[in-house]
Parts: C-alpha cells; sequence; structure tokens
C-alpha cells in the first residue's frame, strides 16, 4: 500500500484529527474531482464545527485517470491522502484499506458518486454525538451491560457507535429513483440481510456512514469480505461488540453510472451466506481459538504437573514436605468417601475415626462433589493416587477456568487473559494451600458461578431462567466441594459488585431486576437440593457450631509485600514469622506486584472495572488484617474491620487472612487488563481495539509502540517473576506396620471394638488415618484429625474431645518423661478405654516411645507383646 501525502498531514495515532473522510473509487475519474471538491468545500466552510480533518481517497485498482486525479486534488488540498496498491479487489478491500489508514476521531464513508449529499453529515454527526453523550453519561439502562462488553474489548465505556444514511427510512427524501428493477433487487435483498445478518436495519447499503473512529478501525481490522458485504459485515461487527447502530433518513439521488451489476447481488449472496456459515477467517478464529484453548489448558496442566513433580515421582512414598497431617486427613477422606458408597453407607457420617462418636463428614470437608465420583479411582489405585489427580487436575482446571472467564467477560486478548488465569490460580496463597487444603486449591466452579451472575446482569440476555436454574446448580455443586471457598467467593463478588455499583450507578439499577430474579431462581433450585446435607451438618450427630482461631489469625501488613517461602524469591525465615503455618501463607504477592498493580490501576483508572477491582483487591486485604492490625515496628494496635464479622453465623469460623486470597483473581484481571491494552496489542481477536491501528501508520511509529509494549511486558515479568512458584518439596512418608498391612489386628478387635494407637491420632499426628485408608478400614480408632463439638456448647474444635488418658499419652510423646503412675491415673485409664471400647492397645515406633512403653506398661501393670513390628496390650472382652 502506497500512501502519499504532504508534511502537514497528521501522522498516524496522534489522535489531533477530528474527522476523516474515506472515498473509495474504481474507474471514477469523471466523477471524483467534483465530489472531492464538494467534501473539501464543505469542510473548509465551517472549520469550527469539523475542526481537524482528512479526506483518504482508496484507489480501487482502477484502469483510467482515477489515481491521477485525486493526485491532483491531494497538490491542491494537503490534508488529502491517496491510498493505491494492487489490481481491483472490490469496495470492501478499498474501504478497508481507507479506514486503517485513518486516524480521525469520527470516520466517513460514501460513494465517490456523493449520492447522498456531503451536507447530510451534519444530521449523522448530530445523531453520533447524542449516542456518544448518551454512552458516556450511561443514562440509556438498556446499554449499560453494553459499556461493560465494550471496556472488556479495550474500548472506552460505549462509544459513538455508528451512524448510517437510510434511504428506506420514512422521512428519507429520494431526489432521483433507481430503475424499478434495481428498486425491487434492493429491497429484496434488504430483507434477505435482516433475515440472515442484521435484523433490524432497513438499510444496510446505503454508502453514507459516519462512525466512531476507534471502533471502525476494529472492526475494519477484524473484516474479511473484500466485495459489497462489506457493510453487512460491519454492522454485524458493530452489533455484536454492542455498539449503538442508528439509522438515519437522508436526502438520496441516484446517480448515472453506477458500479453495481446485476450479478453483484448475486455475489452479495454468497457473501452473505459466507458470513452467515462463519467461513473464511472467521472459522480460521474459531479453529484458532480451539487451538489456543488447547494450548492454555495444556500449559496449566504442565505447571501444575511441574509443580508437584516430586508427589508424582513416588505416589505411594512422597508425602508432602509441609502439609504437616493434612495429607493423611485428606487421603482418609477420600477412601473413606469411597468406603461408604460402595458399601452403601451414608456418606455424610461415619465412626471408623473418633470412635465411638464419630465424625460429621459434612461438617468436615470431604469435598464430596470429588471424592464421590472419583470413588472407582480410589478403590482401585489408592487414595495416594486420588490425592494427586486431585492437586494436580484441580489446580490445571482452576487455572483454566479463570482464563476461560477473563476471555469470556474481561479482554478479547486470550494471552492476555492466560496470563492473568495463570497468576489467579497460581499466586503465592493459591500454592501455600496446594500444600494441604484441595478445597481451597480446587475453585473451577468459582469462575463459572462468576460468570452465570454476570449474564445475569444483562438486561438482554432474555434467558434470566436458564442462568438462574444453572446458577443454582453450579451453587450446589460447589457446596459439595468447599463451602468456605464458596463464601469467600461471595464476599469478593459483593465487594465487586458493590464497587462497580458506586461507579456506574446507572448499571446497578438496569441489572437489580434481572439479577435478583435469577438469584431468587437459583436459590429455589439450591436449598432443596442441599437442605438436608446442611442440615445434617448444622444439626446433625457431632455438629458444631463454630472453629474459633484466636483474635491474632489476621495477615501482618508485611506480608503482602514479602515473598512466600515456597515462590521463586522467597524464604521460610522471612515468611514463617508473618503466617499462621506454610499452608496459610495467603499474601505474600511481593512488592514488585502490589507496585505494578498501583500503576496499572493509574494508568486505566477511568475505567469503571479497574476502580471497582481496585477497590475489591484493597477491601479485601484491609479485611484479611483481622481483628487486631498490629502496624509493624511499632506497638500500636488499631481495631481492624472483621471485628464486624468475627462473631457473625458462618464468618466465625473463617480464619480471616484467608481473606486476602480474593486479591489473587482480582489482581490477574488487573494484569489481564494491562496486557490486553498494551501498545500494539499482543494477538488481539475480533473486538480489540488494539489490533485496529497496526499496519497504519509509519514505520517509525510501529517501532515506538513494539518498545513502548516491550518495556511494558518486562515491567509485567519483572512483577511476576519473584513470585513464580518452585516444585513443592516432599519428604520419605513412613511404612504402615505389618500388623495393620496383614491385618493381625483381626484377631484382636471384636466388633463394636477399637484399636487404640499410642498415642491416639490429633491434628498434631495423624498417622493412623493412614494406617486405615490404606487397608480397608477394617478397625476403627479413637481420636483423630477432624471437626467436631467440644463442651455442652458445642464450640467447633480440631480433634476429639481430650480425655485424661489421650493428654497424658501426648505429653510422654513429646517430652519423653514418663510421669508417676498411681491408681487414680490407673483408674482413669480404665474409665477412658472403656469409653473408646478398645480392643487392643498399639504403640508404633516413633521418638519417645520407650518412654511410651515405660507409661503404658504401668498404666496396665503388664508388659506388650511385640507382634508385627508393633507392641501391643491385648484388652479382655468388654461385658456387656
Amino acid at each position: 500500500m502506497d500512501i502519499r501525502t504532504s508534511d502537514s498531514a497528521v501522522s498516524a495515532g496522534s489522535g489531533a484529527v477530528d474527522l476523516t473522510v474515506v472515498v473509495p473509487a474504481y474507474n471514477e475519474e469523471r466523477r471524483l474531482r467534483p465530489t472531492l471538491d464538494a467534501i473539501r468545500d464543505h469542510l473548509r466552510a465551517n472549520p469550527e464545527r469539523w475542526g481537524t480533518w482528512e479526506l483518504i481517497v482508496v484507489d480501487d485498482g482502477s484502469s483510467d485517470r482515477t489515481a491521477a486525479v485525486a493526485a491532483d486534488a491531494a497538490a491542491d488540498e494537503p490534508r488529502i491522502q491517496v491510498v493505491t496498491g494492487g489490481g481491483n479487489r472490490g469496495k470492501g478491500h478499498a474501504l478497508r484499506q481507507g479506514v486503517l489508514a485513518s486516524h480521525g476521531r469520527r470516520v466517513l464513508l460514501t460513494d465517490a458518486d456523493l449520492a447522498t449529499p456531503i451536507e447530510e453529515l451534519e444530521l449523522l454527526d448530530r445523531q453520533l454525538s447524542e449516542q456518544s453523550e448518551q454512552s458516556e453519561q450511561s443514562e440509556q439502562s438498556e446499554r449499560s451491560w453494553r459499556s461493560w462488553r465494550s471496556e472488556r474489548s479495550g474500548g472506552e465505556s460505549g462509544g459513538g457507535g455508528a451512524a448510517i444514511g437510510s434511504r428506506a427510512h420514512p422521512d428519507a427524501s429520494i431526489e432521483v429513483r433507481q430503475l424499478a428493477v434495481r428498486e425491487w433487487l434492493g429491497r429484496l435483498g434488504n430483507q434477505l440481510i435482516q433475515r440472515v445478518a442484521v435484523a433490524g436495519i432497513a438499510d444496510t447499503q446505503c454508502g453514507f456512514k459516519l462512525l466512531d473512529g476507534e471502533q471502525a478501525r476494529a472492526a475494519f481490522a477484524d473484516s474479511r469480505l473484500d466485495g459489497w458485504g462489506i457493510d453487512v459485515e460491519i454492522l454485524r461487527f458493530f452489533r455484536r461488540s454492542g455498539w449503538p447502530v442508528t439509522e438515519v433518513p437522508v436526502r438520496w439521488a441516484h446517480q448515472p453510472g453506477s458500479k453495481v451489476r446485476p450479478l453483484d447481488y448475486g455475489r452479495v449472496l454468497l457473501e452473505l451466506v459466507r458470513l452467515r456459515t462463519r467461513g473464511g477467517r472467521t472459522r480460521t478464529v474459531v479453529s484458532a481459538g480451539a487451538r489456543t484453548n488447547l494450548a492454555v489448558a495444556g500449559l496449566f496442566l504442565l505447571a501444575s504437573f511441574l509443580l508437584y513433580k516430586n508427589l508424582w515421582a513416588d505416589l505411594d512414598g512422597a508425602y508432602l514436605a509441609d502439609a504437616g497431617s493434612d495429607q493423611n486427613q485428606w487421603q482418609w477422606f477420600f477412601a473413606v468417601t469411597a468406603d461408604n458408597v460402595v458399601h452403601l453407607r451414608n456418606p455424610l457420617f461415619t465412626t471408623v475415626q473418633n470412635f465411638p462418636d464419630g465424625v460429621n463428614l459434612m461438617a468436615n470437608t470431604v469435598m464430596l462433589g470429588l471424592s464421590v465420583p472419583l470413588a472407582p479411582v480410589t478403590l482401585f489405585l489408592g487414595p495416594s493416587v486420588t490425592w494427586a489427580v486431585v492437586l494436580t487436575f484441580g489446580l490445571a482446571a482452576t487455572a483454566y477456568a479463570w482464563y476461560w472467564l477473563f476471555a469470556r467477560q474481561l479482554v478479547d486478548n486470550r494471552r492476555a487473559a492466560a496470563l492473568g488465569g495463570a497468576l489467579a490460580a497460581f499466586a503465592p496463597p493459591m500454592i501455600s494451600h496446594a500444600n494441604a487444603h484441595p478445597n481451597f486449591l480446587v475453585l473451577f466452579m468459582i469462575p463459572v458461578i462468576i460468570d452465570r451472575a454476570l449474564r445475569l446482569c444483562d438486561p438482554e440476555n432474555g434467558k434470566v431462567v436458564r442462568d438462574g436454574l444453572l446458577l443454582g446448580l453450579f451453587a450446589t455443586y460447589q457446596i459439595f466441594l468447599g463451602e468456605e471457598p464458596l463464601l469467600l467467593a461471595v464476599m469478593g463478588t459483593l465487594l465487586f459488585a458493590l464497587s462497580y455499583a458506586w461507579v456506574r450507578r446507572d448499571l446497578a439499577r438496569a441489572v437489580v431486576r434481572p439479577l435478583l430474579r435469577g438469584v431468587g431462581l437459583a436459590l429455589l433450585v439450591c436449598l432443596p437440593l442441599v437442605a438436608f446435607p446442611l442440615g445434617w451438618q448444622f444439626f446433625g450427630p457431632q455438629s458444631y457450631h463454630s472453629v474459633l482461631h484466636g483474635d491474632n489469625a489476621g495477615n501482618s501488613p508485611l506480608a503482602f509485600v514479602e515473598y512466600a517461602g515456597r515462590s521463586l524469591f522467597g524464604d521460610d525465615a522471612t515468611a514463617d514469622p508473618l503466617a499462621m503455618n506454610r499452608t496459610e501463607q495467603n499474601a505474600f504477592y511481593g512488592w514488585p506486584l502490589i507496585a505494578l498493580a498501583v500503576g496499572i490501576v493509574v494508568w486505566l483508572w477511568r475505567l469503571a472495572v479497574v476502580r471497582a477491582l481496585a477497590f475489591t483487591a484493597a477491601g479485601a486485604a484491609l479485611l484479611s488484617l483481622g481483628q487486631r492490625i498490629r502496624i509493624p515496628g511499632t506497638d500500636v494496635v488499631l481495631p481492624g474491620p472483621w471485628r464486624i464479622l468475627a462473631h457473625q453465623p458462618l464468618f466465625e469460623s473463617v480464619i480471616e487472612s484467608r481473606v486476602a486470597m480474593i486479591c489473587a483473581p482480582a489482581l490477574g484481571a488487573l494484569i489481564a487488563l494491562a496486557v490486553a491494552r498494551l501498545p500494539a496489542g499482543i494477538g488481539s481477536v475480533s473486538g480489540s481495539v488494539f489490533g485496529a491501528g497496526t499496519g497504519a501508520g509509519t514505520g517509525t511509529e510501529s517501532a515506538d509502540r513494539r518498545r513502548h509494549r516491550t518495556v511494558a511486558l518486562l515491567a509485567v515479568g519483572a512483577a511476576l517473576l519473584p513470585i513464580v512458584p518452585t516444585p513443592i518439596p516432599v519428604r520419605e512418608r513412613l511404612e504402615i506396620p505389618r500388623f495393620f498391612t496383614a491385618k493381625m489386628y483381626s484377631g484382636y478387635v471384636a466388633k463394636g471394638e477399637s484399636v487404640v494407637p499410642v498415642p491416639l491420632p490429633s491434628p498434631g499426628d495423624a498417622e493412623a488415618l493412614h494406617w486405615q485408608a490404606e487397608t480397608g478400614f477394617g478397625f476403627s480408632v479413637p481420636g483423630g484429625y477432624f471437626n467436631g463439638p467440644y463442651g455442652d456448647d458445642r464450640t467447633g474444635i480440631y480433634g476429639a474431645p481430650p480425655r485424661h488418658t489421650s493428654n497424658l499419652l501426648r505429653d510422654v510423646r513429646y517430652n519423653g518423661q514418663v510421669p508417676e503412675i498411681g491408681a487414680n491415673w490407673r483408674a482413669q485409664a480404665r474409665a477412658d478405654l472403656a469409653f473408646w471400647r478398645a480392643g487392643v492397645l498399639v504403640l508404633v515406633p516413633q521418638p519417645n516411645d520407650g518412654a511410651l512403653y515405660a507409661t503404658v506398661e504401668k498404666l496396665l501393670e503388664r508388659p506388650g507383646k511385640r507382634v508385627g513390628g508393633v507392641w501391643i496390650w491385648d484388652l479382655p472382652p468388654r461385658k456387656g
């Protein structure tokens, strides 16, 4: 393409041009100069009205002197530019060249015959100004959601859209009519166009259209039709992007020498078929999009596998080093659910742990939504395999779900969406929970739920019933994956919704009715499905009302700017003092990412979604500081806003530092928005204004944009690199004694009796749960690692309510001291063993096992017996 213009022409992308007029021309040597003179004179006559302007003539491979006529006009008027290139390709190709070479805030498309006089520009410009003002003020409720959709594609909220001349409007003035057959073909063609592509637009083919400049460049950059069907393709793009298209009645007079031949009507129909069947590039975009999705999913799965490579290297013998007792607990949850399913037992309760009282499984994080469908894997391959599968594939699925949400609702740039999804799923808090808490790692339903809620906020959706029902089903499933993550997701969504509603009150008014209706339908679906399980959880056997974590469970402000121990730049010595433990490092985003996020917010502050995301992240961070906020480096302690929620139902069981996990998807969304809006874009797809201007302008400008983009990407990389997670370390798992693997316990435990490990299993040491899970639950144990009630008020605690003998054995295990054992201790031991319905006591090799042996020997007044690699004390059968 050759662009000839004087030095006084405004450079590409300068933003100093108010209006661009694009005139496609093919063999128009006789009519072109009067047309160009008329346009020039009209714009010159009122410089205050039209401001700075440019006129671009596109010669579509003319065989006459069209190019020379245009060049002569350009010599007389520096603001006229001539674009030439190649042979005759069609009106669509010519318009695409002209629009992509334009710089105007608005772009007028007009035919070379000027069948619609240039004076009619006043009507179109007035209409477009009204549309722009309405969009900026967002007073039109039916377009509020479309303003959000425009933001996600990189445009300003709304924009002017298109004002198109219409000969079919009742107020249009047809001064010179076409031949009757042409009018009949035109009416037939418009009816077909409305049915096939753009319903409601009576005249798509009038060659006089005024478009918002950025939106026009985005539409033409995406277009692929070269013929007369280009008008339909562009208007269809505007409609799908949510940009308003208004028909304006104009004066029109048929001009002799029309370039539209009878066969062209057939070609337009073929182009419409191509457009309707998503042919050409559209099909390529779809397949390319599918390939991109597959590649993103593969990369996420590879990243997740690399994170857990040490676990996969030895599924039977590897134990996540920072998991504490949680890996044993979770594998027990998977195994006991599978055992309940295969034996048709109640999946909400069991007595194989905390015997004889049992455990309310619904009140614990058993993740029935995964443990039930994965029961065959657990039964045939073992709970260790299920554990690895849930962690690895669950993390990858969560990352992909956030990517899917961002690509669907936030940005059109898939690479930017993938980067945002990666941050949302692989952020330091997520990796901290990746050590031990799959219920906080496997969050793939949260983005799906948010997406469905956003659909309810679309006033033009028309499928409120369907979306409300699906929202109810999705929420139901998430309850069986994890209730606390759902509660946090609701908190984050409310923070975002309230923030966005404050910024965009018009949108709040527009969406409140369909949203409330959809949420009401969701509750009607969800509540009946979860009524019995939740009733069992809160009122069934071994239910409790809360789990208290103290008033110091919040984050330190320093935790947000430091690095987590498992981050690339992290250090355990720095991170450990700032968190409850290594599975609760719920902040640790690092100062570079925080600084980058602040910079993005300042840069994109004009976007309502950015302001809402900023308020969401800041609000969540503030709440996560807990009830008391200690100012680092001082003795100053301030009351935290969490005090308002700390003792409310549901919230009283939440570890408040976990609220900072809400920041992960918020930061991911900010990163996605920023990367999608970088100069020149990155592989942007339809709707993105960043790809619209590529190919236009000078080589120097493109090089500058590439440099700016490179610098920006390096800044993003520098902020994210320090928090890249490193592979999770493992330790060697303790071997299960042969007494359990060979089922030797069966000769010592009658029906209704338990095996009592020494000391009893507890949250600090739950190895006995591993014995059970790997050997088929042939025996029950007292104690354990679970959440259950304590005391008359049924306050939730971790593990079984302590008894004198269990406390005694625990103390000996950790201090190695054998206490004085008298008659009182022996009587208490007999009472506790009777409560546990003990059939046999088992002492496995462990630290301080000598002191434990001596203590049990004194309590029972007889020595133990060595069987299957353990010491046992066989107890007499219980009476009655």
